[in-house]
């Protein structure tokens, strides 16, 4: 195959400078164990050949102990495979600062576009440009980041790369040289499980270290390519956090830690206000703005470093002198570095005092046992039954007669019930300290009635929140099939309900959905989850206008495409009339953090084409991506197929143990990577209800099958064809943005995917025929979308993607014949107990290196 102008410029300045300075970084001289560094190739090439004969794991690390016997030692064996996996690990974070120094001459040309490229069009055609500037009034973007186990990088290493980074674009050897040094001793892995705080306090990085930059100069990009005077644009670009906010399934976040959240988030911001400033106060040394630098000084300092427990919202002071020092500088000093002051403006109108909009979230069952407890307790006070409350018909202004610190339990329900009581009242105080925007929403998770949020509505009323200054956002999350089907249903009733249309116009009658890809994806198969969200949206936005109800979609996204990930930015481009697209909400999980939003430049390049696809759909739609009738049956026929297909293997008797024999499901739960638990319900036996979407994926992309990604589309494109439907699929493909992204992203799954290092399973007595299921599904699914995509090779159309992805998939094989081998050795019951910890380690340290090089498998 020729090589495109960008696959060249890729192998040149990625592949090319990978070789070299991997190089360089094996001769390093921080190995415990003598020769890793040389062995690592031929380790290498030795697992490879071994894959390609399909020798078991076990088979092709013991032979290659035996070929080099001569330096290695007996005993340091599984230490030498420790080091090994030390050595990959850091040539996967040198791959990425490789490629992200390199993002500038490589880009992505394959991607929908830009922001540059719509100034062109404006700056051509003034309809379009008075367009665009109409929508900017109404139009955001708002990227959630989420404490997802699978972001592995600490800050250290974060730093280390980003630093990488620049030596790497200057071409400096000698500091990348110290660099590769330092990433070599410095540890990759926390000693202990971290905490919610911990977690918030490693999202942070990315709020100081990106996104402070890299919003404001978007947003000033904007204004100044259209000419749009600011007060015309509000905020457009918005984030939220869930760390510290986000207590669904895991009983280690409380209401200290949601409180020690939400300070941490304003003291670091207050910070970097602290550091502009600074630069502020050194160039504007002017008479006339004295007294405003000072007021500033005091503000941004004591925030900074003596902060309060119970702060103000100071934004409009902080604001109110800003505006005079501009106000000045233009009267009396030509403007000189207003440009600084307003920088700084434009970055406390987008982050006042509380930096990001921290979310709460807990599952309806929590909620209900929450007002079920109350209504038992003081039913003779609140003068109400709990068939009331659940009816759906009454919501009471009443305050319950009690205090938080009165509801000690010992017991987890009570617990539960302290902990909802106590983050309601303690939202008051959050608001105080940073306005509305500091926390405004509560999440419902797993909501499947209209009850389900009129009683949490409820639970606020009963702490003395008043229903005319109830400035909370209720936000329903539908993620099951079942669920999704039900979404529009439960919302005409809460459309319908007077108590709750009354608090939604007080909320300028806007109404936020969740819809969660990764529950659906393991409850329904790839293309069913995909099809029955975006039929619930299509549903969801029809009722929506009925009622004039200003509807946001907020969706739960994941790194892989199998919870929704891959090129989101397509999606949102492509949904034609019959989905609101007014404003992108989408969670950040993962290594997708670090991966898209991890520098400044991709950072900014990913947010742009986030602004680009929300606001060409509406101006500039394509005609194929709004479905016909015709079209919208075949994919809920062919989506019908899938899932048909995709239970009968979920159904399968092996299932679950083919996951917990072979992948490492069962580690997952044992190292320290996140705060919450793998597993609802942890203290009973595995049932896949149970076991957490990203634990669930996570575990097949290890085995390199990713099945949730593409398992029943090749039955359901087969079916089509069968039924002589091919052309009005291929159709699809070239014309509805929808389903070629569907298809597309599908693909990126099974490149991600390698059959041929499990192929010794499949004549094993036990799982050798649930290998092949799973196998001729790949194959078949592989050739039909090689025919559909009229290709020759998986993501054809994304050549540099695709060379990317090889390439570490290369880099992380010897990771995953470590990992097979650690799996297959635990199962002996004879293994010494030190031996079976030393290979749970390296169990858990191989997971590491795999998701960090995939960058969005987890």
């Amino acid at each position: 195959m020729k090589l495109s102008q960008k696959q060249a410029v890729f192998e040149n300045e990625v592949l090319t400078r990978f070789d070299l300075f991997k190089s360089l970084f094996l001769t390093l001289p921080f190995q415990r164990v003598k020769h890793t560094g040389t062995l690592l190739p031929f380790f290498t090439t030795h697992c490879e050949q071994g894959v390609a004969r399909h020798a078991t794991p076990e088979e092709i690390i013991d032979s290659f102990f035996q070929q080099y016997e001569q330096y290695i030692q007996h005993d340091d064996r599984v230490d030498l495979l420790f080091r090994i996996v030390q050595y990959i690990e850091r040539q996967v974070v040198l791959f990425d600062a490789i490629e992200d120094s390199s993002f500038q001459a490589v880009g992505k040309s394959d991607e929908i576009g830009g922001l540059n490229s719509l100034f062109k069009l404006a700056q051509n055609d003034p309809k379009l440009k008075k367009q665009i500037v109409e929508k900017l009034k109404d139009f955001s973007v708002r990227l959630v980041l989420t404490a997802h186990p699978t972001q592995f990088y600490p800050g250290p290493v974060l730093g280390i790369i980003n630093d990488l980074i620049e030596a790497i674009k200057a071409n400096d050897i000698s500091n990348i040289h110290l660099l590769l040094q330092q990433l070599g001793k410095t540890p990759f892995i926390k000693q202990q499980r971290p905490t919610p705080v911990d977690e918030a306090v490693s999202l942070a990085w990315y709020l100081e270290n990106v996104f402070y930059k890299v919003t404001s100069g978007i947003q000033s990009k904007i204004d100044d390519e259209l000419e749009v005077p600011s007060e015309d644009v509000k905020q457009l670009i918005e984030l939220g956090f869930w760390p510290g906010g986000d207590r669904d399934g895991n009983p280690n976040v409380t209401v200290e830690s949601t409180k020690k959240v939400a300070s941490m988030l304003r003291t670091i911001l207050f910070r970097c206000y602290y550091r502009d400033f600074r630069n502020v106060k050194r160039r504007i040394t002017f008479r006339g703005v004295e007294s405003y630098l000072e007021n500033l000084q005091d503000l941004f300092y004591s925030n900074s470093f003596n902060p309060i427990d119970d702060p103000k919202d100071d934004t409009p002071e902080i604001l109110e002198n800003l505006k005079a020092i501009k106000g000045v500088l233009h009267s009396l000093h030509n403007g000189l570095f207003v440009e600084l002051v307003e920088d700084l403006i434009r970055k406390v109108n987008t982050f006042g005092c509380y930096f990001t909009t921290l979310d709460i979230r807990q599952d309806s069952s929590v909620l209900r046992q929450t007002t079920n407890y109350l209504v038992e307790k003081y039913s003779d006070v609140l003068n109400i039954s709990l068939d009331q409350v659940t009816g759906e018909e009454k919501v009471k202004q009443s305050a319950l007669p009690f205090t938080e610190n009165e509801l000690l339990y010992s017991d987890e329900a009570a617990a539960l019930v302290k902990d909802t009581i106590g983050v309601i009242r303690l939202l008051k105080n959050i608001q105080r300290s940073g306005g509305e925007r500091a926390a405004q929403r509560f999440i419902i998770s797993n909501c499947q009635q209209a009850s389900d949020i009129l009683g949490l509505m409820q639970l606020f009323l009963w702490q003395g929140w008043q229903k005319e200054a109830l400035s909370i956002d209720f936000v329903p999350l539908f993620e099951t099939v079942d669920d999704l089907s039900r979404a529009s249903e439960v919302m005409q009733t809460l459309y319908t309900n007077r108590v709750y249309a009354d608090h939604l116009k007080r909320r300028g009658n806007k109404q936020t959905i969740m819809l969660g890809f990764s529950d659906s994806t393991k409850d329904g198969g790839y293309l069913m989850a995909n099809w029955s969200i975006y039929n619930a949206k299509i549903e969801l936005t029809a009722l929506a206008r009925e009622y004039g109800i200003d509807l946001v979609f907020f969706d739960g996204r994941g790194g892989p495409p199998a919870r929704g990930g891959g090129k989101t930015q397509r999606f949102y481009a492509s949904m034609g009339t019959e989905i609101e697209n007014k404003h992108i909400q989408l969670t950040i999980q993962g290594q997708t953090i670090s991966s898209q939003y991890g520098s400044l430049d991709t950072a900014q390049y990913n947010i742009e084409q986030l602004l680009h696809a929300g606001l060409i759909s509406e101006i500039r739609q394509n005609q194929g991506d709004t479905l016909t009738d015709k079209q919208k049956k075949i994919i809920e026929d062919m989506a019908e197929v899938s899932h048909s297909k995709f239970l009968s293997l979920r159904n399968h008797p092996l299932f679950l143990k083919y996951l917990e024999a072979l992948s490492p499901l069962k580690v997952l739960a044992s190292i320290n990577i996140s705060s919450r638990p793998v597993k609802r319900n942890s203290d009973r036996d595995l049932r896949l209800e149970d076991l957490r979407a990203i634990s669930f994926v996570t575990s097949w992309s290890q085995l390199k099958q990713n099945i949730p990604g593409f398992f029943g589309v090749g039955t359901a494109l087969q079916w089509a064809e069968e039924n002589n439907l091919w052309s009005y699929v291929r159709n699809l493909y070239e014309n509805s943005g929808f389903f070629n992204t569907l298809i597309d992203n599908c693909m990126m799954s099974m490149t991600k995917s390698n059959f041929a290092i499990t192929a010794y399973m499949r004549d094993d007595a036990t799982f050798g025929e649930f290998w092949r299921t799973l196998h001729d599904e790949y194959v078949k699914t592989k050739a039909y979308l090689l025919k559909l995509s009229s290709s020759e090779v998986l993501m054809e159309n994304y050549p540099v993607e695709r060379a990317s992805i090889l390439e570490r998939e290369k880099i992380v094989l010897p990771l995953l014949i470590i990992q097979h081998y650690a799996i297959r050795k635990l199962q002996d019951s004879n293994l010494p107990s030190d031996q079976e910890d030393a290979y749970k380690k390296l169990i858990g340290r191989t997971i590491y290196g795999v998701v960090n090089a995939g960058r969005n498998l987890a």
